[in-house]
């Protein structure tokens, strides 16, 4: 089941039931138009994919483009697997 909430006013305004389709090596849904139109999505547009209370949610991204300081700062190294770069061998610096 998809839910639309708007969230300015707090209630949901619409859902329907819709069948998970395998897409490539996804999963995926096609949003009907009615929800598209409500939740003023287009083409092409940046969404976040989130799971929230067990429930899937989407939501539109107001700017797409993060600087490397905000997405650092999203940084989370138990879900996102430890450190970037984990360094276990000392390299060493070598002079030519």
């Amino acid at each position: 089941m998809l839910k639309l909430l708007n969230k300015k006013a707090s209630k949901m305004i619409e859902t329907v039931q819709l069948d998970i389709k395998k897409w490539g090596n996804s999963l995926g849904v096609r949003l009907p138009a009615a929800i598209v139109k409500s939740a003023h999505l287009h083409v092409d547009q940046k969404v976040s994919l989130g799971v929230e209370d067990g429930q899937v949610v989407i939501s539109p991204v107001n700017n797409p483009f993060m600087s490397l300081k905000e997405r650092l700062s999203r940084f989370n190294e138990k879900r996102d697997g430890g450190e970037a770069m984990k360094i276990v061998i000392p390299i060493e610096v070598k002079k030519w």
